[in-house]
């Protein structure tokens, strides 16, 4: 299990003899449509973790296809829970993890630690709809993403709105939002001009977060600008379930799902996880504070 993040530099040259993508569109259900095309995948430098299979870059070619501008908020879970009667992996073993400096006294004290980074605790009653356990709500957080959302949770969202997940070329693709080589979806500075563009962690992790880019734990799915295809927080806030491994990147074991995006866990002092060619395999029944989902859908028709 992983928390996220890194700075750092470019990752691979800019393609000048790229032509320009065609123009996103927005179809009936709201998910924005993109051309697809030929386009450098992953990334290369010092703060990739070759564990993680993220390079080398190579070229890839996607399919038209469209993908949500949004992470699947409390708003939208909850509509798909209401209308479905469905039981999260989380709710159904009655415990999820959760980012320990996010956790209330009372919480703190029963929630137990887990083999692995000291920052996670198994809390008991921890799901998508009590973040941090039996004390806690999304009654002010219904437009932040859903979280403590497994991989079969996701898949189960997908069949009822009638979409699915991204697969990770597509996922990359489109956080690139049309340009090559960079590292983050709006160019290579981290924070252009001062301005954060994304949730993430600033200060000492994991001791404190000072919250410069407006949060410390999640963010609206809405919040900071877009990239340039119209999609929000490809980067940070929380990581995004993909559906399956890339072809040329398997998995070691069968119930690996590759998470993309990073998270507003990510820090420097850790890890590089929050560029778009940051990828992270995960069992499909893990559950944390800190993963989310996307959908996306086939494009069969001509515009």
């Amino acid at each position: 299990m992983s928390c996220c993040v890194p700075p750092a530099g470019p990752v691979t040259q800019a393609r000048e003899d790229a032509p320009p993508p065609p123009a996103p569109t927005t179809n009936a259900a709201g998910l924005i449509t993109l051309g697809g095309g030929r386009f450098f995948m992953g990334g290369a430098g010092p703060m990739v973790l070759p564990a993680d299979g993220e390079g080398p870059v190579r070229t890839v070619d996607v399919a038209r296809f469209a993908i949500a501008p949004l992470a699947v908020s409390n708003a939208d879970f909850m509509a798909f829970v209401l209308d479905t009667g469905h039981v999260t992996c989380a709710e159904a073993t009655g415990a999820s993890m959760v980012f320990a400096g996010h956790l209330a006294p009372d919480a703190a004290a029963q929630a137990r630690a887990v083999d692995g980074p000291d920052w996670w605790r198994e809390v008991d009653g921890a799901c998508w709809l009590h973040p941090e356990g039996a004390g806690s709500r999304i009654t002010q957080r219904m437009d932040h993403p859903a979280v403590h959302i497994a991989w079969a949770d996701a898949m189960a969202y997908c069949r009822w709105s009638g979409t699915r997940l991204p697969t990770e070329p597509e996922w990359e693709f489109a956080a690139r939002g049309g340009l090559e080589g960079r590292l983050y979806p709006w160019g290579d500075a981290l924070h252009p001009e001062g301005v954060h563009r994304c949730n993430i962690w600033q200060g000492s992790f994991p001791h404190r977060d000072l919250g410069h880019d407006g949060f410390c734990g999640t963010a609206p799915v809405r919040h900071y600008p877009p990239n340039g295809y119209g999609l929000f927080q490809m980067t940070g806030n929380v990581w995004e379930w993909c559906r399956a491994p890339a072809p040329d990147r398997p998995a070691p074991a069968p119930d690996l799902r590759p998470l993309r995006g990073g998270s507003h866990l990510c820090h420097d002092s850790y890890c590089a996880r929050y560029r778009v060619s940051s990828r992270l395999l995960a069992h499909a029944a893990t559950t944390t504070s800190h993963i989310g989902f996307r959908v996306a859908a086939d494009v069969t028709s001509a515009p």
